[in-house]
């Protein structure tokens, strides 16, 4: 006959399997910890904003502002993939003396843009802090240099540079979000075996069990003879 477990046998497995639980939820947490804190690298991110705005005197500019916000922002993804270019990251790395390549630090760098917005944000993680924030920084400044010889235009204006951070806080590992993923992964682990041991347990051990095997009523009980 299939065992089944109820929710007073689920509390008692529960009680019985306790420290066998806690001690797979404290492992898996000491391992979690371990990884945050001493395996993984963090990771840092810094970020610059680029304003895309041609520039125009009064007279153009009311006579063709629509059309002009309308070319800006068509101009925005080809101006996202000019940034992550080998053209101008080969610059970035030259002037930083990086020990990288443009595809290595094309893996580095994000370009987005809000909203259907003229703004540009450029997003550079790097494991060190500092480093993160001069290439966001040199990469808006290479950007805004070359962008005039590639394209003829001159409507590229950096609206804020990316800072040093006194104290600055990695985007990951996520610790915290280690550490919880780590205990709750050790407390199902737990149950599961504290689970799989009790139904793979076949010895009977209430008359209960008796009486859900055999089908029939407990008549009567045998006290242990010496």
């Amino acid at each position: 006959m299939e065992k089944t477990i109820n929710l007073f046998d689920l509390i008692k497995i529960l009680k019985k399997r306790f420290i066998l639980i806690m001690s797979l939820t404290a492992l898996l947490v000491g391992i979690a910890a371990a990884m945050s804190y001493f395996v993984l690298t963090p990771v840092y991110q810094s970020e610059t904003q680029i304003l895309v705005n041609q520039k125009l005197d009064a007279q153009q500019q009311t006579q063709f502002e629509a059309q002009k916000l309308e070319i800006d922002l068509q101009l925005i993804n080809t101006y996202s993939i000019i940034i992550k270019s080998p053209v101008i990251l080969t610059k970035v790395i030259e002037r930083l003396d990086l020990n990288s390549t443009p595809e290595q630090l094309m893996d580095q760098i994000s370009v987005t843009n809000a909203n259907s917005s003229q703004v540009v944000s450029v997003k550079v993680k790097d494991p060190d802090a500092k480093q993160a924030v001069e290439i966001a920084n040199t990469l808006a400044e290479v950007f805004k240099r070359e962008i005039p010889v590639l394209m003829s235009v001159d409507n590229i204006t950096i609206l804020s540079s990316a800072k040093v951070s006194e104290h600055p806080v990695p985007i990951k590992p996520n610790k915290l979000l280690n550490l919880l993923i780590g205990g709750v992964f050790g407390f199902l682990l737990g149950m599961a075996i504290a689970f799989l041991l009790e139904v793979s347990n076949k010895k009977i051990k209430s008359e209960h069990e008796v009486e859900e095997i055999l089908e029939f009523p407990i008549i009567g009980f045998i006290s242990p003879i010496k």
